[in-house]
């Protein structure tokens, strides 16, 4: 049966995106078929759409990088046919067809079974951000971080990373201080949890001293780029900054003092190789760490598929709060 999706071609060094029907062959002959309820727009779909990128690794592609449906077919006897699931990571919409179209293909060591409380708009809602989130404060905490030894700092905090880490740090007891460029979106970080909101430049401006005043206890460092290398300068001695994210720049400059003098941990959070033991385990606390009304506070709009080119080039352009659900069967 065909399938409708959101497919990127090549054409010599020319990137197209159209919503086309695919053969049910073209998703592939892995062991699990997943009729796709929800699918998440996130910053890396918008980067496969993008002219000369490295991220995609095979054309035609159809990304979407968090799905959730139901199980339709499956060789797996631990997932069974109209259980609930999610799939995200690994080469998801990279290397392989992703979450945005009617159904999907995946391998079932992708396949993360939904607590029986999580629907599927939940899920995806939550997402690769509220998993980045989650595995950010496991290993802050994994450091020594807890509630009680001061103010945690999220930049980038209006995306959906940063909204994720404001809400689940907010909702653990920690003092959250949210750091976003859009004046305008103050109010909803305070919304979700944030005790204290700055400007970017409030985060950055120190004069790009080796040190600057000891100020956070802990990070989760969504941007990347400068506004990294200010935050470790500004972390407390012992703290750590858990760093996912690159909108601000894939590299940054820093001196060893931070690390030497204060001995902050710079903690690299990856979502996409987390083996599945863990994945499934965050995953399993996701109703806990993200209520559903909570999360559903984050979504901005939800789109179809000929909605999602305009999405994707919103988010690449900063032009999204939150999160972006797709329903491919709208």
């Amino acid at each position: 049966m065909p399938v409708r999706a959101f497919v990127v071609d090549k054409d010599g060094e020319s990137l197209t995106t159209s919503v086309r029907e695919l053969a049910d062959e073209e998703l592939g002959d892995d062991p699990v078929v997943i009729e796709v309820e929800w699918a998440a727009c996130n910053f890396k779909d918008s980067m496969v759409v993008q002219p000369g990128n490295r991220v995609a690794r095979r054309f035609p592609l159809v990304p979407g990088i968090d799905l959730a449906g139901t199980v339709v077919q499956s060789a797996d006897p631990s997932l069974c046919v109209g259980s609930s699931v999610l799939a995200q990571g690994y080469d998801l919409g990279v290397a392989h067809h992703g979450g945005f179209a009617e159904r999907a293909r995946v391998p079932a060591g992708w396949v993360v079974p939904l607590p029986a409380q999580v629907t599927a708009r939940h899920a995806v809602t939550v997402g690769t951000a509220g998993f980045t989130a989650a595995l950010s404060l496991r290993r802050l905490e994994d450091n020594g971080l807890s509630p009680g030894d001061g103010p945690v700092l999220v930049t980038g905090a209006s995306g959906g990373v940063g909204s994720m880490a404001v809400s689940l740090l907010a909702g653990h007891g920690y003092e959250v201080v949210a750091s976003t460029g859009k004046a305008a979106e103050h109010p909803y970080l305070r919304a979700l949890g944030a005790a204290e909101v700055l400007g970017r430049d409030e985060v950055t401006g120190d004069d790009g001293r080796v040190l600057g005043p000891e100020r956070w206890a802990g990070a989760v460092d969504c941007v990347g780029g400068e506004t990294l290398a200010a935050v470790l300068r500004s972390t407390r001695y012992g703290g750590a900054v858990a760093a996912s994210g690159l909108t601000g720049g894939n590299a940054f400059s820093s001196s060893v003092y931070p690390f030497i003098v204060r001995a902050v941990a710079l903690l690299g959070i990856d979502s996409v190789l987390t083996p599945i033991e863990e994945r499934r385990a965050l995953w399993a606390r996701v109703a806990e760490d993200f209520p559903a009304e909570r999360a559903e506070s984050i979504v901005e709009r939800e789109v179809g598929l000929e909605g999602v080119a305009g999405a994707l080039d919103d988010l690449a352009s900063a032009r999204v709060r939150g999160r972006v659900l797709v329903d491919p069967h709208r």
